[in-house]
């Protein structure tokens, strides 16, 4: 299977880790994944905030490279909804009937990193290893978007010594939103509140999700109270082996 990373900007960015952690569990699986050096934004921003035709040729863009692949697999649960549910939105709306194939040729070949191991790769058990107490954050775009279910609840379980613990009201937003905790901060910062309350209600030593910008906003929380919880993405905990646990 030829597999691509999506990387997305933000992880890029900020969160380079998480891609190779994606790399190494693939390849633990045998399979060879290859990062198409031409990607970039998949549009969200602008697509979030009214923009939507400039997001355009960020469509075209993404079609074009990843055009040809087997499957396209990214770390964040949040660009895959962009790219699954509104990519087709944007090239009907905007685009030339060419642009339109090739969007509905490369769309369904997109998966979320945990979807493409549970339903493509049809596997649990990735052999990590990752001796902690872990909470799991479904984010809105896991939970209500992609509607990932329990699938990254069974990779977590299939961990070696990790101990999965309940999160209350893991349901709930923990106020990020992208734009939503800069135009709606005291909003945002109260939802925030709730959700490290229960981050620490939990007993949890890590906090995961499959969204680094999500786990951003719950972490700068954590931080500024001064908890010892720290958040680490899904992908990093399942690429985590005894050589190299932490």
């Amino acid at each position: 299977m030829r597999i691509a990373l999506f990387i997305t900007c933000f992880n890029d960015t900020m969160f380079p880790g998480t891609g190779r952690a994606v790399v190494t569990v693939l390849e633990r699986l045998g399979h060879t994944v290859e990062f198409p050096q031409e990607q970039t934004c998949c549009g969200q921003m602008h697509f979030n905030t009214g923009y939507r035709p400039d997001a355009v040729p960020l469509v075209a863009r993404f079609a074009r490279t990843f055009a040809g692949y087997d499957a396209v697999v990214t770390p964040s649960a949040s660009c895959a909804g962009m790219v699954k549910e509104n990519h087709p939105v944007l090239a009907a709306q905007y685009g030339p009937a060419p642009l339109q194939r090739q969007v509905g040729e490369v769309v369904p070949k997109v998966h979320e990193f945990t979807e493409f191991l549970t339903d493509v790769l049809k596997v649990t058990d990735v052999g990590g290893y990752f001796p902690h107490k872990v909470a799991y954050h479904p984010t809105c775009h896991s939970l209500r978007g992609l509607r990932l279910g329990e699938r990254p609840q069974q990779l977590l379980r299939a961990v070696e010594d990790l101990d999965l613990v309940e999160l209350p009201d893991a349901q709930s937003c923990c106020g990020f939103g992208g734009t939503f905790a800069v135009k709606n901060a005291d909003t945002s910062a109260a939802m925030l509140d709730d959700k490290t309350a229960g981050v620490h209600a939990s007993g949890a030593e890590v906090l995961c999700a499959a969204d680094n910008s999500c786990l951003l906003h719950i972490g700068g929380g954590l931080s500024r109270q001064q908890s010892p919880v720290r958040t680490v993405h899904l992908a990093e905990i399942l690429a985590s082996t005894k050589g190299d646990a932490r």
